[in-house]
């Protein structure tokens, strides 16, 4: 099947042109011309990814490997060392991130993974109505996304709307209208924010709240005439108790 063939349905599944402007999804590497004899579905590219998939393989991904333009390609530095083997094994690439994002992905968390009704979307912030102590929400979270330790702005109060963005969406704090914020990447000075907006915080992870892009995308793609398969992708980080 034609590369072209699968980024028109790809668009037409989740258009890339809803894809925020700092952003960069779509085709990454490869060409419209090229032959797909199978898909790899993975948040990330890394080395291990690349040496355990075939050649004329396309992969679809999360996270663009480019985000902003390359003035040089040393193969010894990230990312170019990762093109380069793309490039021998006629390995393309197709990112699909913010548009994803919005399409499918903070809509499947919310439902699938939490467990709630959506009763409002706004872009990136997908709003649930709940009715539970902080605490009892904690230990649902910590449940659902399989995290021991979670980073809280927390309070003894009741929670009767959450909102959510996977991935790092601290940016949009101030445009929350909800008892509580769920996201990745809370970093010191977004807690400060929120404490004085009194806004609720817990940081469900980056990956952890992501990891479920391979499996949504895959129940997309079950009708296509080609192998599709789902990479056990991995957390960059190791945490220790």
């Amino acid at each position: 099947m034609k590369l072209s063939q699968l980024y028109t349905h790809l668009d037409t599944l989740s258009p890339f042109d809803t894809q925020e402007k700092w952003d960069n999804s779509g085709l990454i590497v490869g060409s419209m011309d090229d032959e797909v004899k199978a898909i790899k579905l993975s948040i990330d590219i890394d080395e291990e990814l690349l040496l355990n998939t075939k050649e004329n393989t396309l992969l679809i991904v999360h996270h663009p490997l480019i985000f902003s333009g390359l003035k040089a390609l040393d193969y010894q530095e990230y990312p170019a060392y990762l093109l380069k083997i793309m490039i021998q094994k006629n390995i393309s690439c197709i990112a699909m991130h913010t548009n994803f994002d919005k399409s499918h992905l903070n809509r499947y968390v919310a439902e699938k993974v939490l467990g709630f009704k959506i009763v409002e979307v706004d872009e990136f912030i997908v709003y649930m109505d709940i009715d539970m102590s902080f605490e009892k929400f904690v230990l649902h979270v910590k449940k659902v996304f399989d995290i021991k330790h979670l980073k809280t702005v927390c309070s003894d109060r009741k929670v009767k709307r959450i909102a959510l963005t996977t991935g790092a969406g601290a940016s949009l704090l101030s445009q929350v209208k909800a008892d509580l914020f769920l996201t990745g990447d809370i970093k010191y000075h977004d807690a400060m924010e929120a404490k004085m907006r009194k806004l609720l915080m817990i940081d469900i992870g980056h990956f952890e709240s992501e990891r479920f892009f391979s499996d949504i995308l895959a129940k997309e793609l079950e009708n296509l005439d080609l192998e599709v398969i789902i990479s056990s992708s991995n957390n960059p980080f190791t945490y220790l108790d």
